[in-house]
């Protein structure tokens, strides 16, 4: 496979290697896209929960963006995990100076095991700063509803929580709907243009850990490769789709899914 564009991940560590930079780098590389990263905070966690996490310093941060991007510029970005308001203002300051507009985010709020993973003050500025700067913003319904204050149980409380992401400043949604009581998962996706709804049949496991990461940076190697933005959230889907299907079933808890099921392996190395 050659590499079709190269991407920045802006996110935090997973020790267990299911979810955050861990989780990016394989999706990445498995759709054929070269990854970048600026790690914002190492986590010690495992499929039963997260135990600590470990913030990197804010202008650290900041000085893996400017340096990497110096040297090799991406045609996306992903950003994942920003703990605090401090990261979040240095990682704004740092957008300011790439050149790409395709600019992804995954509001990293809360760990599969319940851990809070941001600050209260932290989300306000996301909201109030960041929301306006990224191109698409990939939200769960949990984060959903921390970021717009709409109780959401149905789909249409979905679109309405996506509009009001819309009046906040945000050009484009994907709300995931896996939180969602229903047989078929809805991800449903929204401008000011149109409305989307990708249903997907549920696939009942616990192993499901690091989903929306590997969601936003498939989405975003997808994007970063040419393909227009509703149709990296379709091929996105899918490709998580077919990663729960075929878990390798690791872990005590909620064990991670399978990157590699986009790959096959070349005959020289069989």
């Amino acid at each position: 496979m050659k590499i079709k564009s190269k991407i920045l991940i802006i996110a935090g560590s997973d020790s267990s290697g299911g979810a955050g930079i861990q989780a990016d780098i394989k999706t990445a590389t498995c759709l054929g896209s070269f990854a970048m990263t600026a790690i914002t905070a190492v986590t010690v966690q495992n499929t039963k929960g997260v135990k600590s996490v470990v913030p990197i310093v804010p202008n650290e941060i900041y000085n893996q963006i400017i340096y990497t991007v110096k040297d090799i510029q991406p045609d996306a970005v992903k950003i994942g995990m920003l703990h605090s308001s401090q990261v979040i203002n240095k990682v704004i300051l740092s957008l300011k100076k790439i050149k790409t507009k395709k600019i992804i985010l995954d509001p990293v709020m809360v760990a599969k095991g319940g851990a809070k993973l941001i600050s209260d003050e932290a989300i306000k500025l996301m909201k109030k700063k960041l929301l306006k700067k990224v191109f698409l913003i990939t939200p769960n319904i949990p984060e959903a509803e921390i970021l717009t204050g709409v109780k959401i149980n149905s789909k249409e409380d979905m679109i309405f929580a996506a509009n009001k992401l819309i009046e906040a400043g945000a050009a484009n949604i994907l709300i995931k709907g896996g939180h969602l009581n229903s047989k078929k998962v809805h991800d449903i996706y929204v401008n000011k243009r149109e409305i989307k709804i990708f249903n997907s049949k549920r696939i009942k496991t616990l192993n499901t850990h690091g989903t929306g990461c590997t969601l936003s940076t498939a989405i975003t190697s997808f994007f970063s490769c040419g393909k227009d933005l509703k149709k990296s959230c379709e091929l996105g889907i899918k490709y998580v789709n077919s990663a729960i299907l075929t878990n390798p079933k690791f872990g005590k808890g909620n064990g991670p899914i399978n990157h590699l099921n986009s790959i096959e392996l070349n005959r020289n190395y069989k």
